[in-house]
């Protein structure tokens, strides 16, 4: 910590390693255990959360830049200005829906702030063609986290915190 941030009480300042993730979309929080998809349930690609959503945008989860988003527009990466790397998947074998559903609104390697729209979906649609719509939240370098609290409850895409994180 340096002497400005001790001067003028740069926020960062005494939980500089605090970091707060918020809603990338709206719904209810779920235990990423209860995902149904061993690779988000048993967390081989990292910890965090799932939402059940019930809206119908994907917003950046924290300031960024976002990494891949796949051609079938149902995930995206965003690494976090502070080093945070964050894996957004909607649903569940939404890859075999071939893109339908979902509308890319943000483009690979853009800079983004909180709550920006980074992926549009048809719920109605979505819940009628994918195996699940609980969309897992997970961090991909958790090997240089400290602690992770995952939140629960309800939740507004782009306000609510989800996770917070020590680095």
């Amino acid at each position: 910590m340096g002497l400005f941030s001790k001067l003028f009480g740069d926020k960062s300042d005494s939980d500089s390693s605090n970091i707060e993730i918020v809603a990338p979309l709206s719904g209810e929080i779920v235990n990423i255990e209860d995902v149904p998809d061993v690779v988000f349930a048993e967390k081989i690609v990292g910890d965090g959360i799932a939402i059940r959503p019930n809206g119908n945008q994907i917003v950046a989860p924290v300031e960024g830049t976002i990494g891949k988003i796949f051609e079938t527009n149902h995930a995206f990466s965003i690494e976090s200005d502070n080093g945070i790397e964050l894996f957004v998947h909607f649903g569940i074998d939404t890859v075999e829906l071939k893109g339908e559903g979902f509308k890319r609104l943000a483009e690979e390697g853009q800079k983004v702030k909180k709550g920006d729209p980074i992926i549009e979906f048809d719920l109605a649609f979505l819940e009628e063609k994918a195996k699940s719509t609980l969309t897992p939240v997970v961090i991909s370098n958790m090997d240089e986290i400290k602690s992770l609290s995952k939140l629960s409850g309800h939740v507004t895409v782009g306000e609510t915190p989800i996770m917070r994180i020590q680095k």
